[in-house]
């Protein structure tokens, strides 16, 4: 992890509510107010090469104790899709809770995922930006009538994920989580 990633995933936190707030409503009855009610990002997920490095640099820099990392589960729980087919993908992951926001640092293995997509192509950097929400399914499908298709999806104990491709209107994935 070079200090130039790191300059530039702080500015990216310092402006988001500024960048975001910027971005126009989709002209449809259900707008992003109906999806992102009340609009807050809980996370930011950083693809790394390698976990502990990029958690020993992240915690430096933000002056917090590196975290723990712990695998994703296994096809058989995780139930993971990527672009509509089944995969075992796994990552390593490792959550630095911040005051206002999530920082999630993501190394993904070697089986196709939306995380070892983008570092085969972007390298390490920012993944996505992520909402909690509540009715994954009903927001699924609104985003992808807006343009805007899913990508991945899966579970975790406690709830489940889906990646949304946003690099067209918004030049990164939006990660929607909802709990149980």
């Amino acid at each position: 992890m070079n200090a130039a990633r790191l300059v530039d995933f702080v500015f990216l936190l310092s402006l988001s509510g500024l960048c975001f707030a910027q971005i126009p409503a989709a002209r449809t009855p259900e707008g992003p107010a109906a999806l992102f009610s009340p609009g807050r990002i809980v996370q930011v997920g950083v693809v790394v090469k390698d976990i502990e490095k990029a958690s020993a640099a992240y915690a430096a820099l933000l002056g917090v104790a590196a975290p723990e990392w712990s695998w994703t589960d296994t096809e058989d729980k995780a139930h993971t899709q990527f672009r509509g087919k089944p995969s075992p993908a796994r990552a390593k992951l490792a959550f630095i809770e911040l005051k206002n926001i999530t920082l999630e640092l993501i190394e993904p293995d070697s089986n196709p995922s939306t995380w070892r997509e983008f570092l085969d192509a972007k390298g390490e950097g920012v993944h996505h930006i992520a909402f909690e929400i509540k009715g994954m399914d009903e927001k699924i499908a609104l985003l992808g009538k807006n343009g805007l298709p899913l990508i991945q999806k899966g579970d975790y104990e406690g709830g489940r994920y889906a990646y949304i491709d946003g690099t067209a209107r918004l030049g990164l994935i939006l990660e929607l989580l909802e709990n149980f």
